[in-house]
């Protein structure tokens, strides 16, 4: 049972905590270790765990990848000349990884950390939808594994707050709601999932691989990712990112015992809408794929049913959502899902996005644009047939008669049809990113949200912990907010 919170609770329940974060060199990981420096600076320790060799190498990383973004520049307002000083006293670097049993740490450290550690956060993961086989299952899926046996081994541990995706529900249409994986389950019907031959099958195909003496490194590469994408369809879900978090999901549920483990499953998350810096981003969205192509006019037209519901939520919204999730189910022996979404309360169609954009590029038009400095509606193609019909007349003919022409001269436009042929192929991967009518029951989200209701505008110190989409004005969100961030960090 959640009690009524806010701001004030939240910010108290950090106070001296020491917190274990994975993945904070990621877009959600930033945000999430600037609020709690920010907002709670009495927090004990964070321990940030990075890939690196060792422990100096680990503190650049998250000097030049974390601390030293521009997202901190308000912390560094803050504190002035004290704050290197700060960072030190409170972030303490960890050369490790999630891959590795015990988290790549030697002894020492360990028993230090299981002694020490009050809440664990997992945000590491591989995001790539067509990543290879074996190095999403070993972050997606071991690292679920690794961090849970870890966890077990924290004596004063109050939580595990584990980040999955909104999309491990695959491509079903409809209300999806928050319910775990069940060990063996596949989203296709008739199937049975187990993880430990899926494990088996990785390793007996490396094995293949390296008795070949013909096997090169970027035919492992391909052979690996195509892999992963065939055992995700085979089980159901559309790539392989999807599936290894499904997987790992599922052993977070079948190994946890009593741990207290929330699970949150954001949709795709987007820009800061408020704090501490509206627009800020890192790495490409889906939308922002075409937002970018627009911005560099190498995208004209795109499939999209402009009247479906696209499902984003900024990346403050996701961090405060947590924040408050750890305060409010801290030393419970219960595993609870937080679907972190907009479509149910508040959807927002493409055509926002859509109308937001084109007024303003036109507003603001980017270096590539026309003469008379004007660009051109970008054209939607409603229907997947519709626009594999203008692909094909338009782009895939001319594309193959070069070809021919190319083999004739001998390869005198090897360079040109490279080119073209790589364009295209990023265009058609694109269209496989269109999603189904989805949407995302958030009833415990909602219930989460309850709690902090009363408090809405009585922010604690100034603090704010919002994650209700319905406060979203989205046109203003898109036009003032999010594409001019896309434009500034993401199209350089």
């Amino acid at each position: 049972m959640i009690s009524q919170m806010d701001s004030g609770n939240v910010v108290a329940f950090f106070r001296g905590r020491s917190i274990l974060i994975t993945g904070s060199t990621g877009f959600l990981g930033k945000v999430l270790v600037e609020k709690i420096l920010r907002v709670q600076p009495d927090v004990k320790k964070l321990y940030l765990l990075v890939r690196a060799n060792d422990v100096e190498s680990a503190t650049r990383r998250v000097q030049d990848e974390v601390t030293g973004k521009e997202i901190f520049q308000v912390l560094k307002e803050k504190h002035g000349d004290g704050f290197e000083s700060f960072v030190e006293e409170k972030v303490c670097t960890l050369a490790g990884d999630i891959i590795y049993e015990n988290l790549g740490l030697d002894s020492a450290k360990l028993t230090e950390l299981s002694n020490e550690i009050d809440i664990i956060v997992n945000g590491a993961a591989t995001t790539n939808f067509y990543e290879r086989y074996d190095v999403a299952f070993d972050s997606n899926v071991l690292g679920a594994k690794n961090i849970c046996e870890f966890a077990k081994k924290c004596t004063k541990l109050k939580m595990l707050l584990h980040v999955s995706t909104a999309y491990v529900a695959g491509e079903q249409e409809g209300l999806i709601l928050e319910k775990p994986f069940l060990m063996g389950q596949a989203l296709r019907e008739g199937r049975h999932l187990d993880i430990t031959s899926e494990l088996n099958l990785i390793k007996e195909t490396r094995r293949e691989m390296k008795a070949s003496n013909r096997c090169s490194e970027k035919t492992e590469k391909r052979t690996m990712k195509e892999l992963g994408l065939k055992r995700a369809k085979h089980f159901g879900w559309p790539n392989t990112y999807v599936f290894t978090k499904a997987m790992g999901e599922m052993l977070l549920g079948h190994l946890r015992g009593d741990l207290p483990v929330v699970i949150i499953r954001p949709s795709i998350i987007t820009s800061i809408l408020k704090e501490p810096l509206p627009g800020w981003m890192e790495g490409i969205r889906t939308i922002d794929s075409v937002i970018i192509g627009y911005a560099k006019q190498t995208l004209s037209f795109f499939l999209v049913d402009l009247n479906l519901i696209m499902d984003v939520i900024p990346g403050d919204m996701v961090v405060n959502a947590m924040m408050v999730a750890m305060a409010a189910h801290s030393g419970e022996q219960a595993q609870t899902i937080y679907h972190v979404t907009s479509s149910l309360r508040n959807p927002a169609p493409y055509a926002v996005l859509s109308d937001a954009g084109h007024r303003y590029f036109f507003a603001n038009p980017p270096p590539r644009a026309g003469k008379n400095g004007r660009l051109r509606r970008m054209r939607f193609f409603s229907t997947v047939a519709s626009f594999r019909a203008h692909m094909a007349i338009n782009y895939k003919l001319p594309l193959e008669i070069l070809r021919l022409v190319n083999i004739a001269l001998c390869g005198m436009f090897s360079r040109r049809y490279d080119e073209l042929s790589r364009k295209y192929k990023f265009v058609m991967h694109l269209v496989e990113l269109y999603a189904p009518y989805t949407f995302f029951d958030d009833i415990n989200t909602e219930k989460l949200r309850i709690t902090m209701r009363k408090q809405e505008d009585k922010n604690d110190g100034g603090y704010c912990f919002d994650f209700d989409p319905k406060s979203i004005d989205w046109d203003e969100y898109f036009y003032k907010v999010h594409i001019p961030g896309v434009v500034k960090y993401l199209c350089d």
